[in-house]
């Protein structure tokens, strides 16, 4: 008998996601107001505790207005939330949302060539031989690795190592949560992706550059690296 592990569910975490899609699709429209605590616990078969932890986390997440003794308001989350909320927007329902894939593409290949410049800057301020092992690390296993899915996984430690180069919180933040939102996509997208994780040269020239401190160059490998498969994945979005 094969036996897998119990995951644990929270309950106010499954009341969380419940809610958060219905905003996040749409369903629950900014303005809407939300059910009492006591009618939501009701409905939903648990307790007003777990309710109310479940609202709390999504009026942080700014997905909701929770107001004491006033009713609970949904929020535009365009105007309120911030990245986490990336990985919920790109697949809803179990389909890929287009614009949203568009628009991590287009982050992608702006951010990289300016993180790559940044590490090149500032690597001087650090550990330059420790971020240069790690560089050369990565492309090694990368040269070995003949799985497109592993190999893409390979790439994104590649870039993580350059965003800790590049010392931004910033730039650390959104990385975390696109590589969040990219990664249940990585199956999908390991036909395109080929030809740009394949490219073991550009990733060691990348990293030579930044190493060496080069800003100019290691933008335009960056950038050279990362758009012909950004250019194919929004082409193929067609008019999105």
């Amino acid at each position: 008998m094969a036996l897998q592990p119990v995951v644990k569910r929270s309950v106010s975490g499954d009341v969380f996601e419940q809610i958060a899609a219905d905003v996040l699709s749409g369903e629950l429209a900014p303005g809407a107001t939300l059910p009492s605590e006591r009618q939501l616990a009701e409905a939903l078969g648990v307790s007003r505790p777990a309710v109310r932890e479940a609202l709390q986390r999504l009026a942080a997440a700014g997905l909701v207005a929770v107001r004491q003794g006033d009713a609970t308001t949904v929020l535009d989350y365009r105007r309120g939330a911030g990245l986490e909320v990336l990985p919920r927007l790109l697949v809803q329902g179990g389909e890929l949302d287009p614009g949203v894939a568009r628009s991590i593409l287009e982050a992608r290949l702006h951010n990289g060539p300016k993180v790559a410049e940044l590490a090149a800057t500032r690597l001087g301020k650090t550990d330059s031989a420790t971020v240069g092992a790690a560089l050369e690390r990565t492309v090694a296993a990368l040269a070995a690795e003949q799985d497109p899915v592993a190999q893409q996984r390979h790439a994104m430690e590649f870039w993580d190592h350059v965003i800790d180069a590049a010392d931004s919180i910033v730039f650390r933040l959104m990385f975390n949560m696109l590589s969040a939102a990219y990664e249940p996509a990585l199956t999908a997208l390991a036909p395109i992706m080929s030809a740009e994780v394949g490219n073991v040269e550009a990733y060691r020239e990348l990293a030579a550059a930044i190493v060496a401190g080069r800003p100019q160059q290691a933008a335009e490998i960056a950038r050279a690296l990362l758009e012909p498969a950004t250019t194919i994945l929004i082409d193929a979005l067609g008019g999105y």
